[in-house]
């Protein structure tokens, strides 16, 4: 049994389901372990689940830092929302570290870093799997400081500052279990990203080479091969509402911001929206707003819907910047505007208008009807249309959680 340990949104979770998707078609026993919440979505693909039974709920983290956690919009407030979290991993890790048990190999998550030590206690194989690229190189910034940074002499330390981020949120928590349990820190304690470099111990990234080409200057057994993309077990039905309003009249604009968005932001982000849209004279879907007691003809509301299948039908895609969503984005060959909040999403919102497929990034607090109006216009440039189809069909040749898994397998034999 192969365990893959994963934290956070469902956005965070989907990457994994596809790399299991692919180790189970190549005849692996694989299941993920995370919160609770998220069995019934997990199992949905057929992938097998162990539930940790302790949650943010649970654990009562006060929802008010959660929410600057997930707001941060600079280096510093990472730094600082993530100590501040630190202190709620220690009941979580020693229930991931006994998801770990019985498995013959670990892929975890950069921030599970108990999935490096578990493994090594077990004498198992640790395959370090990362929603983005994490390892020390000098020719492009990390995903903290792209986009924000123009001095090259940052370039490396700035993987130090996104590596130490990470291992701050668990660090403390595994020092603790494992003095809990085994009266001492375990061998080689530090932050284990860079130990990743030989057959035994690889790291998988889920990154196309088409937006970040892999670095020349990182180890051999680190593999970046392309995103990896869930498959749908089902095909999408949309509803009638849905279906209609995207089988008659110009193709709409998307605009979302997955779980991002709060209940506060409605009103404010809902007006821009359809305000700039009218002014444009476009269509648009605003997904995972919520209801509302009346919208113009021209603006329709949806729960969600998969991105893969929605994101194609649309003309523009105005979203928050998540690695995830972002990928999707790339490779419906569709414009995106980037409004990012904060952490990565800078980093992808820059990305997208280096290459020429997406408008310059408006960060989520500076966004206007007037910004929004311009960047609607400027994804509508021919150039800027035709670049991101060009992006779509590279990114689609691409086979990134297939590849990477074939690496796992590979190392299992």
């Amino acid at each position: 049994m192969i365990t893959i340990l994963c934290s956070g949104s469902r956005g965070d979770f989907q990457p994994y389901i596809a790399l299991a998707q692919e180790l189970k078609g190549l005849g692996k026993e694989v299941r993920i372990a995370g919160q609770r919440d998220f069995e019934g979505f997990i199992r949905s693909y057929g992938i097998d689940f162990y539930p940790i039974q302790a949650d943010f709920a649970s654990l009562n983290v006060d929802p008010k830092m959660m929410k600057q956690a997930q707001n941060a919009d600079n280096p510093l407030k990472m730094l600082l929302a993530f100590n501040k979290m630190k202190k709620y991993g220690n009941i979580l890790t020693g229930e991931f570290y006994e998801a770990c048990v019985g498995s013959e190999a670990i892929v975890y998550h950069p921030g599970m870093t108990i999935g490096y030590f578990a493994a090594q206690k077990l004498g198992i194989p640790s395959i370090l799997a990362s929603p983005f690229p994490i390892h020390t190189t000098s020719s492009v910034p990390s995903v903290i400081l792209y986009g924000r940074m123009k001095a090259k002499w940052m370039t490396k330390m700035s993987y130090g500052m996104l590596q130490g981020m990470l291992w701050m949120v668990t660090k403390d928590a595994v020092k603790d279990f494992w003095k809990g349990k085994f009266n001492e820190l375990p061998k080689g304690f530090k932050m284990p990203y860079e130990k990743h470099d030989d057959e035994t111990h690889p790291a998988v990234i889920s990154c196309s080479n088409f937006v970040f080409p892999r670095p020349e200057d990182w180890n051999p057994n680190v593999h970046q091969y392309g995103y990896w993309f869930v498959k749908e077990e089902m095909e999408y039905n949309p509803s009638p509402e849905l279906k209609a309003f995207l089988d008659h009249g110009d193709k709409p604009v998307y605009i979302g911001f997955g779980s991002m968005f709060s209940d506060d932001m409605k009103e404010r982000y809902s007006k821009i929206a359809i305000e700039a849209l009218r002014i444009c004279g476009k269509r648009g879907i605003l997904s995972g707003m919520g209801k509302f007691d009346s919208l113009p003809d021209h603006v329709i509301a949806i729960d969600g819907a998969p991105h893969t299948w929605l994101f194609p039908k649309v003309s523009a895609i105005v979203h928050h910047g998540g690695a995830g969503t972002t990928a999707s984005g790339f490779l419906s060959g569709v414009p995106s505007i980037i409004t990012p909040f904060s952490n990565d999403q800078f980093a992808w919102a820059a990305r997208s208008y280096d290459l020429g497929v997406g408008a310059y990034p408006i960060p989520i607090k500076k966004l206007t009807v007037e910004n929004l109006v311009e960047s609607l216009k400027y994804t509508d440039q021919e150039k800027i249309q035709h670049q991101a189809k060009m992006l779509g069909e590279k990114i689609a040749q691409e086979n990134g959680a297939k590849d990477c898994a074939n690496v796992i397998a590979t190392l299992l034999g």
